[in-house]
């Protein structure tokens, strides 16, 4: 497949992240001249110091017109808390910055409903007076079934009317507390005094996917089966994207055509920079960054030696289990240990202390100047939160091939078909009967 072009691609659009075994959620996809940016929305304060919320407190009373202006969907029977489904007109302006569409409620005036059926809170709600107090967190990966919008202008239409039914996959109307006989004690302005903290719905960055070297794919792996609408990304240096989910086929078809398109432009050996015309052929990149250039005749000789490459790289990660780098950090001489076991961890040259250690899983994304810097992205295991570090190296080249191999053995190691290729070699090995491995070269 030829993906030459002469220009780049950018392009902005919401899909489902299938990530793991959760339920598919909504993301932003981003697409810049060399990353494919993944965002999920957070709530974070903007009064003051930016931070993201884990639970806030909301306090509102039921207004004359409207109730208390809120429509609600889920609940435990869906394995999640309720949440904000819709923001009447009315409340909107009032509630700004303080209580958003897709907030899990977790407490109704104290009482605890994070385990709670979605008829249970409704009853809740109904009996809890004029003011109700609300503890609320956002609910980042909301499952994709509640059909929540993304923005705050999607409004529940006020009403005093109560249908005395509600279901957890339809909007619950939080009007049917209207109480008529207490409408002359109620004011329109019934917003009680802020606390002074402000709150903003935010696109926040979950995964960075360099796409220099890049690869993508709609099949399952180690399949020929495709996914319907939907592919992912891996980066060189492993990081995955999860199984993007697109709306239709044809918007799963101008991603494809928009990522392939830039990952062509940024990737040095691609069609248009064979050196001749033969076409089964394939570069080795030293570390210095030389590039040697190799062919073979036929397709079954280029898949033995990319699996022989494999092979080698899997063992060889496998002796020596761990590398270190001299790297450093803000003028101070550091060191950045590769640990096959581990993962990353940085430390003082000179008194050996640890800075920081990551586990491989935790690496989110990382990208590089092209001379001697490199930016980590990982993510913290508590806060969830992307943590940036940045190294500088007088070998680039090295540690980034390093990295890549590393990355390498771990897939391979989650790999049944080929941990399944290295048993039957090893097997034949011991047995005294060659295996192929060794006619690869």
């Amino acid at each position: 497949m030829d993906f030459r072009t002469a220009c780049e691609e950018t392009k902005t659009g919401i899909c489902l992240l299938q990530d793991g075994n959760q339920e598919p959620f909504k993301v932003r996809l981003h697409l810049a001249r060399d990353i494919l940016m993944i965002q999920e929305q957070d709530v974070t304060c903007v009064s003051g110091e930016p931070f993201y919320s884990g639970e806030r407190t909301v306090t509102i009373r039921r207004q004359a017109v409207g109730g208390f202006g809120l429509s609600i969907k889920g609940g435990a029977e869906h394995n999640i808390p309720v949440v904000v489904s819709k923001i009447s007109k009315e409340q909107r302006a009032e509630l700004s910055g303080l209580l958003f569409i897709g907030d899990a409620i977790l407490q109704i005036n104290g009482i605890n409903v994070r385990k709670c059926r979605h008829e249970e809170v409704v009853q809740v709600l109904r009996n809890a007076g004029e003011e109700v107090t609300l503890t609320v967190s956002f609910l980042k990966r909301a499952p994709a079934f509640l059909k929540l919008s993304l923005n705050e202008d999607c409004a529940c239409a006020p009403s005093d009317q109560s249908s005395g039914t509600s279901s957890p996959l339809c909007d619950s109307g939080l009007h049917l507390n209207y109480h008529p006989n207490n409408t002359d004690t109620l004011s329109c302005s019934s917003w009680p005094a802020s606390p002074g903290l402000r709150w903003e719905k935010r696109w926040c960055d979950l995964r960075l996917i360099p796409l220099l070297h890049s690869r993508f794919s709609q099949y399952l792996p180690g399949t020929d089966l495709s996914r319907q609408n939907a592919f992912q990304v891996t980066a060189v240096d492993g990081v995955c994207s999860g199984v993007i989910q697109c709306l239709s086929a044809e918007d799963c078809g101008e991603w494809l055509q928009a990522i392939a398109t830039n990952i062509s432009s940024l990737t040095k050996h691609n069609d248009s920079d064979l050196l001749d015309r033969r076409r089964h052929c394939f570069t080795v990149q030293s570390e210095s960054g030389e590039d040697l250039y190799f062919s073979v005749e036929l397709d079954s000789d280029l898949a033995q030696w990319e699996r022989a490459f494999q092979t080698a790289t899997f063992l060889e990660v496998e002796r020596i289990q761990c590398k270190t780098y001299a790297c450093v950090l803000e003028g101070h001489l550091m060191g950045l240990t590769i640990d096959f076991s581990t993962g990353f961890i940085c430390f003082d040259a000179a008194t050996k202390v640890v800075l920081w250690r990551y586990k491989f899983s935790q690496l989110k994304g990382s990208s590089d100047d092209g001379k001697s810097k490199i930016k980590f992205l990982f993510q913290n295991p508590d806060t969830k939160q992307i943590e940036a570090k940045e190294l500088e190296f007088s070998n680039l080249f090295a540690v980034l091939h390093c990295i890549h191999s590393f990355f390498a053995a771990k897939v391979a190691c989650l790999d049944p078909l080929f941990l399944g290729s290295q048993a039957a070699a090893s097997a034949a090995s011991s047995s005294g009967v060659p295996s192929k491995a060794k006619y690869m070269t």
